[in-house]
């Protein structure tokens, strides 16, 4: 049997508290921006495997980021702006109603360049 269809309420004023986080400091490369994480599902795929969604907002700033080699992750920005930038120096920049796919195994970093809020799903496809 598989689950039922669920509604997902990904907005971009969500109910409730968010976890709340900043980039490591080892990562930091301009500002120190707070994040708010609002993940609604987090699911099993397949043995090791993991799908979760949600919504994120983060305040302007920039940072390293180095996914797995299994995650990839899809957003659509809600409000605000960001670039996502390549380790070779190309970058993708995407503001509302735009969406972004970062590969798995992506090494560059996330500049936030306008308070960004954006929904997100990331499958981490495990080992």
């Amino acid at each position: 049997m598989t689950d039922p269809i669920r509604l997902l309420p990904l907005q971009a004023a969500m109910p409730g508290e968010p976890e709340v986080d900043h980039p490591r400091s080892e990562r930091l490369i301009a500002g120190r921006p707070r994040r708010e994480t609002w993940n609604v599902a987090d699911l099993p795929l397949a043995p090791g495997s993991r799908l979760s969604v949600g919504v994120w907002r983060c305040e302007p700033g920039h940072w390293r980021i180095a996914f797995g080699p299994h995650e990839h992750e899809l957003f659509t920005v809600l409000g605000g702006r960001c670039r996502l930038h390549e380790a070779d120096g190309r970058w993708q920049e995407a503001g509302p109603g735009q969406a972004l796919l970062i590969p798995a195994g992506f090494q560059g970093s996330f500049e936030v360049l306008e308070t960004l809020t954006k929904t997100y799903a990331i499958v981490d496809a495990g080992d």
